[in-house]
């Protein structure tokens, strides 16, 4: 993750631009006038929808963005514009088409369910004249991109003629292009480096029912010979991911409350262009990708995913390494706010876990159940010293930070030179402090810095001490 933070990639989206519009409200009456839910909208929201989804995404991620695109001149387009240079995309390839209708679409949202959605919007092929206008610009940019994307919408900006001379351009410029296809003919893909229909989207392409592992090396195989493409990918939804390389290889993702899959095929393009951008295999990026359509799906409406978010939902899935999760002061301290922004609860408890044991497992275990996330504070070799002795610790602090950090129970692990964690409660500020049964009656140290205590009863006869003492009998 941190390589992927410090990327500077430039990415190029072209496609389909739309406004994604949100009536917030809630219902709780039946129209008089008809057999239709009343809603009371409360609020409004507007985001970047369609090919701005996918540039959302890139932004989020920390990318450098420009899009090609055609809009029409009308106050849709020229709020597309402004939403645009409001984040800092580069609008210059950005085509203006007289007498068409820039797309919106609106949403009305009650009770946190989508029970409506109308449209505006031309879905007519652009004209020659923009096509022309739009490879040109193109044309003269594509240099500087480390990779370019088409977002198909099947709103008529991606053309054949439009697929196909950016793919063009790109392969004389030796430049990857992602596409996220649309309706059933993919010959205006040829070329791709991969394409990234869902499961829905490549049966109807290849005419075969997607089943099982069989049908779907089928399924990619003949995208992949079909159009002509380096790999060839189809997204799996709950299932994860397939990939055709020289061999099949599906990257399962991890369940976890849907509340809404709007823009996840997004996200997915984005974050797997972004990795590639920033020389990820195709594995890894895969892997990626996975993790930040598994954020994006636990929100509501077009939703993108940042490096942090994407940290914390790989770290309470315990699908990366335990180097991973042992972080600084400024790490910790960053994780926690977005953390508490994201709606987690966290939890804090420290200690010296010198010798790991059932003890501390089952503490941690139980510590974990009162939040989301929890941060164990590790006393470092010299506070350890001071508080236990010159013949402690047994174990240096990176190995039991290490140890700690593989169990599940534990989301992060942050080292501390002080001989209490007060500083360290005081800076994240947890919602649950736990401690050691024996601190019944006791002023536990940080309790004024957070919601509230819990107190965690240890495990008869298990204690680091008395594994030493065993040890030192029977030598």
């Amino acid at each position: 993750m941190d390589t992927l933070r410090n990327s500077n990639v430039k990415i190029l989206v072209v496609g389909d631009l739309m406004i994604d519009h949100y009536l917030w409200g809630n219902c709780e009456r039946i129209s008089p006038e008809a057999p239709v839910q009343v809603v009371d909208v409360q609020r409004e929201s507007e985001v970047l929808g369609g090919a701005g989804n996918v540039v959302n995404n890139l932004v989020t991620l920390g990318a450098n963005v420009s899009i090609a695109s055609v809009i029409g001149a009308d106050d849709n387009g020229a709020e597309m514009i402004q939403m645009l240079k409001d984040i800092d995309v580069d609008t210059s390839s950005l085509v203006i088409q007289k007498g068409r209708k820039s797309s919106k679409k609106s949403r009305v949202i009650a009770s946190n369910q989508q029970i409506l959605r109308y449209d505006k919007e031309s879905k007519d092929e652009v004209t020659i004249e923009s096509i022309e206008s739009l490879l040109y610009s193109v044309k003269e940019s594509i240099e500087q991109f480390d990779i370019i994307i088409i977002s198909d919408y099947g709103k008529g900006v991606v053309t054949h003629d439009v697929a196909q001379g950016v793919i063009s351009l790109a392969s004389k410029a030796e430049k990857k292009v992602l596409v996220d296809p649309k309706g059933s003919n993919y010959t205006k893909y040829i070329g791709a480096h991969l394409l990234t229909p869902n499961k829905k989207e490549a049966i109807e392409a290849t005419g075969i029912n997607i089943v099982d592992d069989h049908t779907l090396k089928s399924a990619l195989l003949w995208l992949k010979n079909q159009c002509e493409l380096d790999l060839s990918m189809i997204t799996l939804s709950e299932d994860g991911i397939g990939i055709f390389d020289d061999v099949v290889k599906k990257f399962p993702t991890v369940a976890q409350e849907v509340f809404d899959v709007t823009g996840a095929g997004d996200t997915v393009i984005a974050s797997l262009s972004f990795a590639l951008a920033s020389n990820k295999t195709i594995d890894e990026a895969a892997s990626f990708a996975n993790l930040a359509a598994g954020v994006v799906v636990g929100k509501i409406g077009s939703a993108t995913a940042t490096l942090d978010e994407i940290e914390i939902y790989e770290a309470t899935l315990h699908k990366s390494s335990s180097d991973a999760h042992i972080k600084t002061l400024e790490e910790i301290e960053l994780i926690v706010k977005h953390a508490k922004k994201a709606g987690k609860r966290v939890t804090f408890t420290n200690g010296c876990f010198d010798i790991l044991h059932v003890g501390h497992v089952k503490y941690l275990q139980e510590a974990k159940s009162f939040g989301d996330i929890l941060i164990v504070g590790l006393n470092s070799d010299a506070s350890v010293k001071r508080l236990k002795g010159e013949s402690r610790p047994i174990n240096q602090e990176d190995d039991r930070a290490y140890l700690l950090a593989a169990l599940e129970a534990v989301d992060y692990v942050v080292k501390f030179g002080e001989d209490t964690p007060h500083d360290l409660i005081k800076l994240l500020s947890p919602h649950t402090l736990v401690k050691g049964g024996d601190y019944e009656g006791k002023v536990v140290v940080g309790s004024a810095f957070s919601d509230q205590l819990k107190l965690v009863q240890f495990v008869d006869g298990k204690s680091t001490t008395r594994t030493i003492e065993k040890i030192k009998a029977n030598s």
